[in-house]
């Protein structure tokens, strides 16, 4: 009766695709030096689950992951802009550091999500 909830498989992959995003702004913070270095991105969770949302269950990003099909499309990296600097890097360090605490939010509203569930659970079982 209690097993196989799609809220903890949305939240785990909410918490999941957030930890993606993070290294790879993490990667583009690092290499923001790096001539001729093109700043990434991947796909947005909202895109991800609406797109998996209209074909049945939450597609799985590598072997075993939300026990779905394996297919690393959906969150693949992308080139998120075009240079800007002289060098060819793209890098805007203020860019990536608001992606970063949208990413730290995100996170946070799948942590929050994940224990309010927990919480319900736990009261329909008559557990405080």
């Amino acid at each position: 009766m209690f097993y196989d909830l799609n809220v903890f498989k949305t939240a785990y992959a909410m918490a999941t695709h957030a930890g993606q995003r993070q290294a790879v702004i993490s990667r583009n913070m690092a290499n923001a030096d790096t001539p001729g270095y093109q700043p990434k991105d991947i796909t947005p969770f909202q895109n991800v689950f609406e797109n998996s949302a209209a074909g049945g269950a939450m597609t799985a990003t590598r072997q075993g992951h939300l026990h779905g099909i394996s297919d690393a499309r959906h969150w693949a990296e992308y080139k998120a802009h075009p240079a800007s600097e002289p060098n060819g890097n793209g890098v805007s360090l203020e860019e990536e550091m608001l992606k970063a605490v949208d990413v730290k939010r995100q996170h946070d509203r799948a942590l929050a999500i994940y224990r309010s569930s927990i919480g319900i659970l736990r009261t329909s079982l008559g557990r405080a």
